[in-house]
């Protein structure tokens, strides 16, 4: 097991490899990009507020945010809609993005006790470097980041975080995901993974990460305290 709980004690994991998402747990790029897409969505008639947009899209791979749009709206998204999106969010990055408060901390943490880890995210590896050397967490990443465009299905299916966990030789029910969105907590849940859903921004429904199977966290901080490495 690597799952404990005490009465009276907290949570706590001891994983033999620790899984992370890239964007709102490793990089803070989830309100801007989540406005961007958002936005795009509902300018293509797609019933729905932004905040629901934002519950609904996050946390998805392109391929399965378009799904779900075209089933909604009986048609086809316009040739050329997804590469603008990326064009959109390029844009909005250029100068450059922020790590999410305390994850180098912990990354760094983690490493030092030799805990292997790694990135499985549903973002495009271009956009994934370029946000990890601006934010200065390439290194620890550098060789060990799996993405959408790796799996037949992308998030909520398992696919991605099973592929990450083989790549880097891991049994499934010994990883921990760390996760911010519904759908990264319904994978890994589905990959049979523990989970720790990061709700650190305001926009984040930790309830329903909670009730998806996650141990939700506000604060990276946390992660020392219920990650026991060894």
């Amino acid at each position: 097991m690597i799952v404990d709980m005490v009465r009276g004690m907290a949570l706590s994991f001891s994983p033999s490899l620790v899984i992370f998402d890239c964007d709102g747990v490793l990089v803070d790029t989830e309100p801007v990009a989540g406005r961007i897409f958002a936005e795009a969505v509902i300018e293509l008639g797609y019933p729905a507020t932004y905040d629901e947009c934002l519950r609904t899209f996050r946390g998805r791979s392109m391929a399965s945010a378009v799904e779900i749009i075209e089933a909604r709206l009986g048609s086809s998204v316009p040739a050329g809609w997804a590469d603008e999106m990326w064009r959109r969010t390029e844009m909005a990055f250029a100068s450059g993005v922020a790590p999410i408060a305390g994850v180098a901390e912990a990354v760094s943490h983690i490493h030092k006790h030799g805990v292997p880890f790694c990135l499985a995210s549903s973002g495009e590896m271009p956009f994934i470097h370029r946000n990890l050397r601006s934010a200065g967490l390439f290194d620890y990443f550098d060789g060990r980041m799996f993405n959408a465009a790796m799996v037949a299905r992308g998030k909520p299916a398992p696919d991605l975080f099973l592929h990450a966990a083989s790549r880097m030789g891991h049994a499934a029910e010994t990883c921990v995901v760390i996760e911010d969105s519904l759908p990264g907590v319904q994978a890994a849940v589905a990959a049979g993974m523990a989970v720790i859903g990061y709700a650190g921004d305001p926009l984040t429904d930790a309830a329903a990460l909670e009730s998806e199977g996650a141990h939700v966290i506000s604060d990276m901080s946390a992660l020392r305290d219920i990650l026991v490495l060894c």
